[in-house]
């Protein structure tokens, strides 16, 4: 018998489609589910040559969410110093 399967195996639906121009089940040929290139808009904003690194590049909610960040590993490697510091002293 070796690796041989007693019970044969049977389909339970259909099988996954891979790389296929089809549409998926339950859409139209017209309707797109894959919306809109982005590619050459975002190409156009962070090779502009403005003097901002990348991860500045898209304005207000960039520059936020980088000094977010920074303010938070200042205030967590502060933090830390007088921890230590703090553990450091006799009892």
């Amino acid at each position: 018998q070796g690796l041989k399967s007693l019970v044969p195996i049977e389909s339970s639906g259909p099988h996954p489609i891979f790389g296929t121009s089809k549409p998926a089940p339950g859409l139209s040929a017209t309707d797109t589910f894959l919306g809109t290139n982005q590619v050459p808009d975002l190409q156009k904003i962070f090779q502009r040559s403005d003097g901002l690194p990348v991860h500045l590049k898209r304005g207000y909610p960039d520059r936020m969410l980088y000094r977010t960040t920074m303010a938070l590993t200042i205030g967590g490697t502060f933090y830390c110093l007088v921890a230590l510091y703090i553990a450091s002293q006799p009892k």
